[in-house]
């Protein structure tokens, strides 16, 4: 009677001490603490403008220039040199595909006709507006159309994510967000208070940005917009940290004290 008596008060301690690790909601969710008013983000209208990405160093550029006057903007848009198929005779008549430009270290490209041209530091649509002042006195009847891609848009995500990897994109406005769906999002064991923006400047240092996902002001972070080759690491929380310090003797004893509080309850619950 006495240990019956004495586990009525030891096995809800137990239960505490098992659930003791789980994770906390507060700990879990996005955007804590906004109102429905602030939701629509009218904030917005106050802050700096859109982010838009800049062109860096070894980024790959996909610029094309499209006009009705095809022997104009021709010289325009270079080819990448195919190698004829002998056994197949029609393979050279497929889609041609474009070469793209690489940034150097110096932020130039090689563009055609005018050579050199410094990019590094523009968007996308401020080298667009360049290159059609350039390229005014070559076309007759129209301004031509020229878009410019990135090529190479990729950020790396590690840590406590479900798919972690390096990942490519065309999206030039990609989010912290939509990099954590990209990888699958946070794991249950993600810190989401603490994660960590490994970014290189303009002159090669690096930087690190902590950004709090907890925060409904995180879209003001210089982070909340992911740059170019950024390197996102989600820690652990104290959860997944205590739990990858048992070894496999704890292991073992945590799952059979498991094991020996169910059979024993019931026992109790049969006998009683």
């Amino acid at each position: 009677m006495n240990f019956k008596k004495n586990f009525r008060y030891i096995f809800p301690l137990l239960i505490v001490f098992f659930t003791s690790s789980c994770a906390n909601v507060k700990d879990i969710a996005y955007f804590q603490k906004v109102k429905v008013e602030e939701s629509s983000f009218k904030k917005q209208a106050d802050a700096k403008e859109f982010y838009k990405a800049r062109i860096k160093p070894k980024d790959l550029l996909s610029i094309t220039v499209v006009s009705s006057e095809p022997e104009a903007s021709r010289m325009y848009n270079l080819v990448v040199p195919q190698i004829a198929d002998a056994s197949n005779p029609n393979s050279l008549f497929s889609q041609p595909v474009l070469q793209s430009y690489l940034v150097n270290d110096e932020g130039f490209i090689d563009f055609p006709v005018f050579g050199k041209i410094k990019v590094e530091g523009y968007t996308r649509m401020e080298l667009e507006s360049i290159l059609h002042k350039k390229l005014a006195g070559a076309f007759s009847r129209e301004i031509p159309i020229i878009t410019i891609r990135f090529i190479n848009y990729s950020v790396n995500i590690l840590g406590e994510v479900l798919r972690p990897g390096k990942y490519e994109t065309e999206n030039d406005r990609m989010t912290i967000f939509d990099g954590l769906a990209m990888a699958g999002d946070m794991t249950i064991n993600g810190k989401r208070d603490n994660v960590k923006v490994l970014r290189e400047k303009a002159d090669g240092t690096k930087e690190y940005i902590t950004l709090n996902l907890n925060d409904k002001n995180i879209i003001y972070s210089p982070a909340y917009y992911l740059e170019q080759n950024d390197v996102v690491y989600v820690e652990p929380n104290k959860s997944k940290s205590r739990s990858s310090n048992y070894g496999a003797a704890e292991s073992f004893g945590i799952s059979s004290l498991s094991i020996l509080i169910t059979l024993t309850s019931l026992i109790f619950t049969v006998f009683k």
